[in-house]
């Protein structure tokens, strides 16, 4: 069988995209609102679109769930993956409609993207650089180029040792955070085309 994904649904919007991108870059994916699948699983991704603060209660409405990914992540070692949501959801809190805890694994804030100049044009939607830091420049699995964007928040990281790549637009924007065996990327692999599938399968072969 090899190894499992779990993709977690909690109704969070773009699982059918994500589940057949994963399977287009060869995973074995387990859709799952099953703690204990996830407990079980080998490497785990967390989708995400929609508000903040409606991805949160989701996900905290799965009973075990996040209990379930602290005890596979946080302390089994497993290799993580958000995606959009999904990645603004490891921050401490969000602030779209009211203030939201997140899971507080990356230590930030998810804010609303403010650009000075009044002609960027909020939401940031379409295909942005993904640059490289130079201290992230040998992550196994983010790389420059480009992909696919659509957001109106961002994830203001505390720490910029946890930032892997920016995006520009108005303003430099968060697009991928990196801890340990944890990843989370603003953009939409599953919409990026040869680059997304490129992200997923080293995702697949990240050993931490």
């Amino acid at each position: 069988m090899g190894e499992t994904v779990a993709l977690i649904d909690y109704g969070a919007g773009n699982l059918h995209s994500v589940h057949n991108a994963l399977k287009a870059a060869g995973a074995n994916v387990a859709v799952t609102a099953d703690p204990n699948v996830v407990r079980a699983a080998d490497r785990i991704v967390l989708p995400g679109v929609g508000s903040f603060k409606a991805c949160a209660q989701g996900l905290n409405a799965v009973p075990g769930m996040v209990e379930a990914m602290t005890e596979r992540v946080q302390v089994g070692g497993a290799p993580f993956l958000g995606i959009c949501v999904g990645m603004q959801l490891l921050a401490g809190s969000g602030l779209e409609h009211g203030n939201t805890p997140g899971l507080g694994w990356i230590s930030g804030q998810v804010r609303l993207i403010e650009p000075t100049d009044r002609a960027i044009k909020i939401p940031h939607m379409g295909w942005n650089d993904v640059a490289l830091l130079p201290h992230a420049k040998d992550h196994a699995v983010i790389e420059g180029g480009e992909a696919y964007f659509l957001h109106s928040y961002h994830f203001a990281a505390d720490n910029p040792s946890d930032i892997a790549a920016m995006t520009d637009h108005g303003e430099g924007l968060v697009a991928a955070v990196a801890r340990g065996n944890i990843l989370g990327v603003q953009y939409h692999p599953e919409k990026s085309q040869a680059y997304g599938l490129a992200t997923l399968k080293r995702f697949l072969e990240w050993k931490i």
